[in-house]
């Protein structure tokens, strides 16, 4: 009762318009009102909000934002889609589909959804538009293709993930790879017979082609090499063990400089401070939230918070398949109404030993929970990624989250694809 009754607070607080982190921490303060027994003093509070960012691990959440901001700055992009388009433009498709596999690469270098629709949303939207295709649906289109830069690794989600559950970051970000290549696929296969059956505008499209033709195929492979070797060093480093997560941030951000400044010269250098101050602007409240749901999920943890609804879902609930559902509904709905960031702070650590007593591997809820809450960023009214597309596309939020109803259907098939078959998360760790 007393748990169900910190969760009102803190979704009132919400709902009365209050900042996030402001949410959990008033939350936080009540408790020893509702249970005077918690020792949640305000030296506890202060003390682990500066102890739960003391972390080398979350030292690569605002390194892959800045780099990403980097690339994203640089032009990147662009190159990747000009690359894809020139092999796929002539066919049924192409041009959209080159957009999802841009949107795949782009969350390779940035980790973060809302980042990945304004860098790709920027240049394809008002190309798209030009070249005959609806508006509301190819930005519909990307607002949700957006989400794979929360599963294709590195995943900021997968970050924070790690550190509240104590699961290898490593491990999660190649654990990745399949299911956002799976969610990719399925996306595109939606968007090819989409226009299998309403057709396209060949002539527009023809013409495009001829101007990317007459660049050469050497020419936009040059162009595109340094933003392509981008994910495969990351994710190389990574996989061979060479580098940490927060190595490979780091490493990721030198490279977005090098490739930016000195090989593309897109970004010039009194550019950087203001690509400085602006990933400032974005990671201060990220990390501000992290450290105080951090406090949120160990005051839950001394509240026994994790046994107490460990036990209630399988007391009741004395099927395997029931019970994962169960959950996955429960993480779309608070994927409509919070972040990805203080749901997996708050929640990875509640849901753990639940999956554990039920036989789910870690990492393979990693990969369930980071999916289910990456729909969130296409359904309101949260919807991170719908404010992203409707300020770069000038349509309303509303009429872009209708017309992502068969986009979300198909991210959701994906999403019980991956939690049914687990080989696909843990096959290539």
């Amino acid at each position: 009762m007393t748990i169900g009754i910190m969760f009102v607070i803190f979704f009132v607080l919400l709902i009365l318009g209050v900042p996030i982190a402001f949410s959990i921490g008033m939350t936080v303060i009540t408790v020893p009102i509702i249970m005077p027994e918690i020792p949640v003093s305000l030296s506890f509070i202060f003390k682990n909000l500066v102890s739960s960012l003391d972390s080398t691990t979350l030292l690569a959440v605002p390194l892959f934002m800045l780099s990403g901001m980097i690339m994203a700055k640089g032009g990147i992009s662009e190159r990747l889609f000009n690359l894809f388009a020139y092999f796929l433009g002539r066919r049924t498709a192409g041009l959209p589909i080159a957009v999802i596999i841009t949107c795949l690469f782009f969350g390779a270098i940035s980790g973060s959804g809302p980042a990945t629709v304004a860098a790709i949303g920027a240049m394809a939207i008002p190309l798209l538009v030009n070249l005959g295709y609806e508006k509301s649906f190819i930005t519909a289109m990307i607002a949700t293709a957006g989400g794979l830069g929360v599963v294709i690794p590195p995943s900021i989600p997968f970050i924070i993930y790690g550190v509240s559950t104590g699961t290898s970051v490593g491990d999660l970000f190649i654990a990745g790879i399949l299911p956002g290549l799976l969610i990719g696929i399925c996306l595109m296969i939606y968007v090819y017979f989409h226009y299998k059956k309403h057709g396209e505008d060949n002539e527009k499209l023809e013409a495009n082609a001829q101007k990317l033709k007459e660049i050469s195929v050497w020419k936009i492979l040059i162009r595109s090499f340094w933003a392509i070797l981008a994910p495969v060093i990351i994710l190389g480093g990574i996989y061979t063990g060479i580098v940490t997560p927060t190595e490979a941030a780091n490493i990721s951000v030198i490279y977005a400089l090098l490739v930016s400044v000195f090989f593309y010269k897109t970004v010039k250098l009194n550019n950087i401070m203001p690509i400085f101050r602006d990933t400032i602007s974005i990671a201060a409240p990220v990390m501000i939230i992290v450290s105080t749901a951090s406090v949120f999920a160990k005051t839950l943890t001394m509240m026994q918070a994790p046994q107490v609804i460990a036990d209630t879902l399988t007391d009741n609930l004395n099927n395997k398949i029931i019970i994962i559902l169960v959950i996955i509904l429960f993480l779309l709905i608070i994927g409509m109404v919070m972040d990805t960031t203080p749901a997996i702070l708050i929640l990875a650590p509640i849901f753990l030993p639940v999956v554990n007593a039920i036989g789910i591997d870690p990492i393979h809820f990693g990969m369930i929970m980071v999916v289910s809450l990456a729909i969130g960023f296409v359904t309101p009214p949260l919807g991170l990624n719908l404010f992203v597309a409707s300020s770069l596309s000038k349509l309303s939020v509303l009429t872009i989250a209708r017309k992502a109803i068969p986009f979300i259907i198909v991210f959701i098939i994906a999403l019980l694809i991956i939690t049914f078959i687990p080989q696909i998360s843990l096959y290539l760790i």
